[in-house]
């Protein structure tokens, strides 16, 4: 479990990176909290740098999509999905639980 901010800190829209290996975003989407991994699986961009849209987070270099509910790419030219991470929050602390690459225990 990773402390990632304060609640209060992560306004609605808004997005923080962690720099974890691999680095991870983490969003709210309208008062909901997701995260996934980082880099865009099309090239690296940075997909906390993008631009959220409901629940879709569109990559600041090509435009690949990938909804933040289950890490899919909603469109080219992107075809891999991203993988997504578990979030809580406790005494108004925001943690992401980091779920375990495949192949890898946690």
């Amino acid at each position: 479990m990773v402390p990632v901010c304060h609640l209060a800190d992560l306004p609605a829209g808004e997005s923080v990176r962690l720099d974890t290996a691999p680095p991870i975003a983490v969003f709210n989407a309208d008062g909901e909290l997701y995260a996934i991994d980082d880099t865009c699986t099309h090239q690296d961009a940075s997909l906390a740098d993008g631009w959220l849209e409901g629940r879709l987070v569109e990559c600041p270099l090509h435009a690949a999509s990938f909804d933040l509910r289950t890490g899919a790419a909603t469109c080219l030219p992107a075809r891999r999905p991203v993988r997504t991470h578990p979030v809580t929050v406790a005494d108004g602390v925001v943690y992401v639980h980091l779920t375990a690459e495949e192949g890898t225990a946690a």
